[in-house]
C-alpha cells in the first residue's frame, strides 16, 4: 500500500489550535486539500476529507458543493464510512438539495438492511432531510420495523413516524394501528412505551378526543410506571383529556396527590401541579372536596421558592400560582411573604412575574403593604437627589470621594425604565380595579399617585420642529400622564376626597414650575393636573399662586393638547380671582385686576400663531376677550366715598359664565355609542344651500338692537343660585366620626414617599387629632404650647426627655375578637356572642353616566374591557394562541388539528391510503411490464417462424434505411477517389459475400436439415454478432454501395 500523506480530523484540529491569529488562512488551505482528496477513488481517502468538510461546515464554511460526494460515502459497504456519510447528510442536505431524489433507493435500502447498526443511521437521518415526496416513498419500507426485533429500532421507528407526519400526515393513519398495538402490549420494551408516550402526547392536544380510549392504559402507565419522564408526559396528557371526561378527575386525583408528596423530582413535582392545574381538578375555590389537593398544591410551591434559592424552580413557581390564583386567590395570599421577596429578586423574569401573581392576589387588606413595598423598590433605585449632590459637590478630598463611592456601592442599581414604566402602570391597576374597592384611605393614595409622578420617567413623546406632536407609539406612551389621570378620577368621582385631589394638584402645579424653570416642561402629568386646577379652582389653596405657576409654565410647553388645556385652565383661575362681584371695586383692585389682565394677554399673544389649530383658537379668543375687558376696566372709574362703582360686567358676569353650569362627570366608554341617531339627520347635507353667500354678507350684515334681548339677558343679568346636585350618602360622612382602618403611624412610609409629603401627613394628623386625650402628639407640637396636659403627656415628658420619637413606636394590631369565650361570665356550653366588627365609613365613588345597553361603568386604567371577559376562558385562549405558534422542529403542525385517526380504520372498505395506492400501482405496473415482455417475446417468436418459412435468414434483420442524395453522392465521389488497392480488396469481399448468400437460397428446400447446419456454424462462429444485411437504393453509386457491405461484412458501423 502507498504511503498517505494527507491529515486526519485530529490533525484539522490541531492545526487551528497552532495557527491562533491565521486561522482564516489556514482553513482555506484545508479546504483546498479536502477539495481534492473528495474526488479519490479510495473510499477511506473520501470518508476523511468528508468528515473534515463536515467539521469545517460545522465552524460556518459551506459543504453544499459536496453534496454528491456525500452521497457516494452514503453508499459505501462499510459501516465506519456509511456513518460519515449519513453524518453529512444530516448537516448538509436541505429539502431543495438536488441530490436528495437520488438518494431514496439508498434509504429504501438500508431500511431494509439485515443488521440493526445500519438501519438506524437512515432511520436517524430521516428527519433532518425529510420532505413529503421522500415521506410517501420510504413509508412502506419503515413501518415493517415497527415490529422488528430490536427495541432500538422500534423505538427509533416511533419518533421518525411522527417527524414524518408532520410534513407528511398522512403517516399517522398508516402507522397508528401498529403504535397502537405496541402501546397496549404490556410486555413492550419500557423505551419504546415511553417514545410512544412522547409521541401521543404531542398530538393529543390537537385532537384529545382520538386518544380518549387509551385513558385506562395510560392510567395504569402512570400508576405502575415508574419512569419519571413519562409520568411527566402522561400528566400533560391527562391535562387535555379531563375536559373531555370529568370522570377521570376523581380517578386521578389519588395518583397525583401521592406522586405530589412523595417524589423527590421537582420536574416532576411541578408537572404534577401544573397538570392539576390545567385539568381543572382544582375546581372553584367553594368545592370543599378539593381544597386539600390545592392547599397542598401551595404549599409545594412555596417550597419550591424558598429552595436554596434557585431560580428556575422560582420562576416556575410563580407561573403555577399565577394559574392557581384564579380559583383560590385566598390561598395564595398567604403566601404573601415570600411572593413579596422575589419582587426584589435579582432575575427581572422573577420579579415580572411576582408582579403579575401579586396583581391577581391583592385586596384591601394587603393593597397598603404591598404598594408600599413596590415604591420603595422604585425610590430607592431611582433616586435623582444623588447624582445632583454629586455635581454640586467640590470637595476633592480622598476621605469624601471614598464616602460617596461607598454611598453609591450601597445604593441599589438603577432599574430598566421599561421595568419602571411597568410598575407604576400595575400599581394604578391594583389601586383602581373595581372601582377602587379595595382602597381604604384615599388621602393614602393621593399621596402615592403624587409621589409617583415625581419619580416616573420622563415623557418619550418627540416633538417636531413646528411644535406639533405626533400620534405616541405604544411603546412609548406616557406614564405620567396615566398618573395624572389617575389623579383626575380620584378628583371626579371621589367627592369626599375632592379637596385633597386638588390640593395635591396644586403642589404638583408649583413644584414643576421650580423644577423647569431654565428648560422645557416634559411631564405629561400636568394635562390632567392643570385640568383639575382649573376645574376646581374655589377650592384651591392659593389661586393666585398656581395661576403665576402655570403662566410661567405655558410658555416653555410644547405639547400642544398640554398647551390648550394649560391654556383654559388658568383661564378658569383669572375667571375666579377677578370675577368675584362682591369685591369692592376700589383703585387698588382696578389696578390688581388690569395688571393680571396684562401679564396674562401677554402670554397668550405669542400662541396667536401656533401651529395647532385647537392652540391658536383658544389663545385668539381668550386674547380678545380679555382684550374687550381691558378697555372695559379702564373705562370704569373706581368707587369713592361719595361714589360707589360696579365692576365691569365683561369681568364680574360675561367670563365667569363661560364656565359655569353644569358639573362636569365621567362618561362611561360605551355610552356614545347607544346614542339614538336622529331622523332624517344627514351630515353631508349643507346647513343652508346658500351658505357662501351668507358668509360673504356677514361683515355688511347689521342686526337691530333689542333691549329685551335673551342674549343681553343672559350676559348682563345674574342668575338665580340653582343647586343641580341630589342629597347623596357622601353629604351624611361629614357628620359621621372619622375612623379609619389602618394607621398613618406606618415606618415605612418614610421609605417611598418624600419629606415634604410625610410633614404634610403628620400635621394633618395632629391637627386632626390634637384633642384626643388617648392621643400621644410631639412634644414640641402647638397642642403641647396651649396647655393640653395628661398624666401620660407628662411621664413621657419627665422620664424620656426631648429623644424621644413617637412615631418609631411600632403598631401592633390587637385581634380582640380571637380571645376565648371562656372568659368571666361565660356560662359554660353557651357560646358568646361575638360582637360585629364596627363598620368604617364606605368612600361613596361616583359611577359612569351611561345610557340602556351600555356597560355601568368604565376603567380609569383602559382595562375594564379585558376584565369584563371571563378569566378561564381568556387564558385558555391565550394558552391555545401559545400552543399553536409553537413550531416543533421548526415545521408547522397545525395542520394534525385536522386529521382523524380513527376514520381511516373505522371501516375495512375504505379508501387505500396513499402509501398503500403507490404500492398498487407499482405492482400493477409491473405486471403489466411482465406482460408487455411476454406478448413482445410471442410476437418475436412468430415473426421468426414467419421469417424461416420465407427465406429470411434466422441470424439477421434486414434493415432498410434511405439516406440522403446529398451525403450519398458526397460518399460515393469521395470514396471513389481512393487507391485502386482498397477498390480490389472490397470487390474480393464482395464476392465472398455473394457467394454466402448463394449457398442461402440454395438450402432453403431441405427445412429442418438446414436449420441444423446453421445451429453448428453457429457454435463454429462462438457467439459472433449477427450480420446486418443492408440494402441501399438503387440510385447509389455502385462505389459506396460496396464499401457499405464491406463495412457490414467486417463487423463495422
Amino acid at each position: 500500500m502507498p504511503p498517505r500523506f494527507e491529515k486526519s480530523l485530529y490533525d484539522l484540529i490541531r492545526g487551528l489550535r497552532n495557527h491562533k491569529g491565521n486561522e482564516k488562512e489556514y482553513i482555506q488551505n484545508c479546504l483546498k486539500e479536502c477539495r481534492s482528496e473528495i474526488k479519490s477513488q479510495d473510499m477511506d481517502v473520501k470518508a476523511t476529507a468528508l468528515l473534515k468538510i463536515i467539521y469545517l461546515e460545522m465552524n460556518g464554511h459551506d459543504m453544499s458543493w459536496a453534496s454528491f460526494h456525500v452521497l457516494e460515502v452514503m453508499s459505501s459497504p462499510k459501516y465506519h464510512q456509511k456513518r460519515v456519510g449519513y453524518l453529512g447528510a444530516v448537516q448538509s442536505f436541505k429539502t431543495d438539495t438536488e441530490v436528495l431524489m437520488l438518494a431514496t433507493n439508498l434509504l429504501k435500502k438500508d431500511l431494509s438492511a439485515s443488521s440493526p447498526t445500519v438501519i438506524s443511521l437512515p432511520i436517524a437521518a430521516l428527519p433532518h432531510i425529510i420532505t413529503p415526496s421522500l415521506a410517501l416513498s420510504v413509508l412502506a419500507d419503515l413501518l415493517p420495523r415497527l415490529s422488528h426485533s430490536h427495541s432500538a429500532i422500534r423505538k427509533k421507528t416511533i419518533v421518525t413516524l411522527y417527524r414524518l407526519a408532520l410534513v407528511y400526515p398522512e403517516t399517522l393513519r398508516a402507522a397508528w394501528p401498529k403504535i397502537k398495538e405496541r402501546l397496549m402490549d404490556k410486555n413492550e420494551d419500557p423505551s419504546v412505551t415511553a417514545a410512544i408516550v412522547n409521541v401521543v402526547c404531542e398530538l393529543g392536544w390537537r385532537r384529545p378526543q382520538d386518544f380518549l380510549p387509551l385513558a385506562p392504559r395510560l392510567f395504569e402507565l402512570l400508576v405502575d410506571g415508574g419512569n419519571n419522564w413519562m409520568a411527566i408526559k402522561l400528566i400533560k396528557l391527562f391535562a387535555t383529556l379531563t375536559p373531555l371526561e370529568p370522570r377521570l378527575v376523581r380517578k386521578l386525583l389519588p395518583p397525583l396527590t401521592d406522586l405530589i408528596r412523595t417524589t423527590p423530582a421537582m420536574s416532576l413535582l411541578y408537572e404534577c401541579i401544573n397538570g392539576i392545574i390545567q385539568g381543572g381538578i382544582l375546581g372553584d375555590a367553594e368545592d370543599d372536596g378539593r381544597e386539600e389537593i390545592a392547599s397542598l398544591c401551595v404549599s409545594k410551591l412555596r417550597g419550591m421558592i424558598t429552595f436554596n434559592g434557585d431560580a428556575n424552580l422560582k420562576y416556575v413557581a410563580l407561573l403555577a400560582f399565577n394559574r392557581i390564583v384564579v380559583t383560590h386567590p385566598f390561598l395564595v395570599a398567604q403566601q404573601e411573604d415570600v411572593i413579596m421577596e422575589c419582587i426584589d429578586s435579582e432575575d427581572i423574569t422573577i420579579r415580572i412575574k411576582a408582579l403579575d401573581l401579586v396583581q391577581g392576589m391583592v385586596s384591601s387588606d394587603n393593597l397598603v403593604s404591598i404598594v408600599s413595598r413596590l415604591m420603595r423598590q422604585l425610590k430607592t433605585s431611582t433616586n435623582p437627589n444623588n447624582d445632583q449632590l454629586d455635581d454640586l459637590s467640590t470637595d476633592s478630598s480622598e476621605e469624601m470621594g471614598g464616602e460617596r463611592r461607598s454611598r453609591k456601592r450601597d445604593e441599589a442599581p438603577p432599574l430598566p425604565e421599561d421595568y419602571t414604566i411597568d410598575v407604576i402602570g400595575r400599581i394604578l391597576k391594583m389601586c383602581s380595579q373595581n372601582s377602587y374597592s379595595s382602597v381604604v384611605d384615599f388621602d393614602w393614595y393621593i399621596d402615592v399617585l403624587t409621589q409617583l409622578i415625581r419619580i416616573a420617567p420622563a415623557s418619550r413623546k418627540e416633538v417636531d420642529s413646528d411644535g406639533m406632536a405626533p400620534g405616541p407609539k405604544p411603546t412609548t406612551a406616557d406614564i405620567s400622564e396615566s398618573i395624572g389621570n389617575e389623579l383626575r378620577n380620584v378628583a371626579v368621582k371621589v367627592k369626599a376626597v375632592r379637596v385633597a385631589a386638588v390640593r395635591a394638584a396644586e403642589l404638583i402645579i408649583a413644584k414643576l414650575s421650580v423644577e423647569s424653570t431654565s428648560h422645557q416642561v416634559i411631564s405629561g402629568s400636568l394635562k390632567p393636573v392643570a385640568w383639575i386646577a382649573g376645574e376646581y379652582a374655589n377650592q384651591l389653596s392659593n389661586s393666585s399662586d398656581t395661576l403665576n405657576h402655570l403662566l410661567q409654565l405655558i410658555p416653555r410647553i410644547r405639547l400642544p393638547e398640554v398647551l390648550a388645556t394649560c391654556l383654559q385652565a388658568s383661564m378658569k383661575l383669572f375667571a375666579l380671582i377677578a370675577g368675584n362681584d362682591q369685591t369692592y371695586w376700589s383703585a387698588e383692585r382696578k389696578s390688581i385686576v388690569s395688571l393680571l389682565m396684562a401679564r396674562v394677554i401677554h402670554t397668550y399673544e405669542p400662541l396667536v400663531l401656533h401651529p395647532s389649530l385647537e392652540v391658536q383658537e383658544r389663545a385668539v379668543e381668550f386674547t380678545e376677550l380679555l382684550k374687550l375687558t381691558a378697555e372695559a376696566a379702564s373705562a370704569q372709574a373706581p368707587s369713592t366715598d361719595e361714589l360707589e362703582q360696579d365692576p365691569p360686567l365683561l369681568l364680574t358676569q360675561a367670563i365667569p359664565s363661560l364656565f359655569q353650569g353644569w358639573e362636569l362627570k365621567s362618561v362611561a366608554a360605551g355610552a356614545q355609542l347607544n346614542v339614538p341617531m336622529p331622523e332624517g339627520l344627514d351630515l353631508d347635507e349643507p346647513i343652508h344651500p346658500n351658505l357662501s353667500s351668507l358668509l360673504a354678507q356677514a361683515d355688511s350684515l347689521m342686526l337691530p338692537i333689542q333691549e329685551d334681548d335673551e342674549f343681553t339677558a343672559y350676559y348682563n343679568e345674574k342668575a338665580a343660585p340653582t343647586s343641580i346636585s341630589s342629597e347623596l350618602a357622601i353629604n351624611r360622612l361629614r357628620d359621621a366620626p372619622e375612623t379609619t382602618s389602618g394607621s398613618y403611624q406606618q415606618a415605612t412610609e418614610d421609605s417611598y414617599l418624600d419629606a415634604d409629603i410625610i410633614a404634610r401627613r403628620k400635621a394633618e394628623r395632629a391637627e386632626r387629632n390634637r384633642d384626643d386625650p388617648f392621643y400621644i402628639g410631639d412634644l414640641g407640637s402647638p397642642s403641647r404650647s396651649q396647655g393640653t396636659s395628661t398624666p401620660i403627656h407628662n411621664i413621657l415628658q419627665n422620664e424620656n426627655g426631648p429623644d424621644l420619637d413617637i412615631d418609631s413606636i411600632p403598631i401592633m394590631k390587637l385581634d380582640l375578637g380571637a380571645i376565648s369565650s371562656s372568659g368571666v361570665g361565660g356560662a359554660p356550653g353557651t357560646p358568646e356572642r361575638s360582637k360585629a366588627p364596627k363598620s368604617r365609613p364606605q368612600i361613596v365613588v361616583a359611577a359612569d353616566e351611561t345610557l340602556v345597553g351600555s356597560r355601568p361603568s368604565t376603567p380609569r386604567t383602559g382595562s375594564q374591557q379585558d376584565s369584563d371577559a371571563d378569566p378561564a376562558s381568556a387564558s385558555a385562549k391565550s394558552r391555545a394562541a401559545r400552543k399553536l405558534k409553537q413550531s416543533l422542529l421548526q415545521v408547522d403542525s397545525s395542520h394534525l388539528r385536522n386529521l382523524s385517526l380513527e376514520a381511516s380504520h373505522s371501516d375495512d372498505s375504505g379508501p387505500a391510503l396513499p402509501h398503500e395506492k403507490l404500492a398498487e400501482t407499482d405492482a400493477e405496473m409491473a405486471k403489466a411490464m411482465k406482460e408487455v415482455q411476454r406478448l413482445r417475446l410471442e410476437m418475436q417468436r412468430a415473426n421468426e417462424r414467419i421469417q424461416v418459412a420465407q427465406g429470411v435468414p434466422t441470424e439477421g434483420v434486414v434493415v432498410k434505411s434511405k439516406k440522403k442524395k446529398e451525403g450519398k453522392k458526397a460518399k460515393s465521389k469521395s470514396k471513389s477517389e481512393g487507391d485502386g488497392a482498397v477498390e480490389d480488396e472490397k470487390e474480393k469481399k464482395v464476392a465472398k459475400k455473394k457467394k454466402k448468400k448463394a449457398e442461402t437460397e440454395a438450402a432453403e428446400g431441405e427445412g429442418e436439415a438446414v436449420v441444423t447446419v446453421k445451429k453448428k456454424e453457429k457454435e463454429k462462429i462462438k457467439k459472433k454478432k449477427p450480420k446486418r444485411i443492408i440494402q441501399l437504393d438503387d440510385d447509389a453509386g455502385s462505389g459506396a454501395g460496396a464499401e457499405a457491405e464491406a463495412r457490414v461484412e467486417a463487423g463495422e458501423p
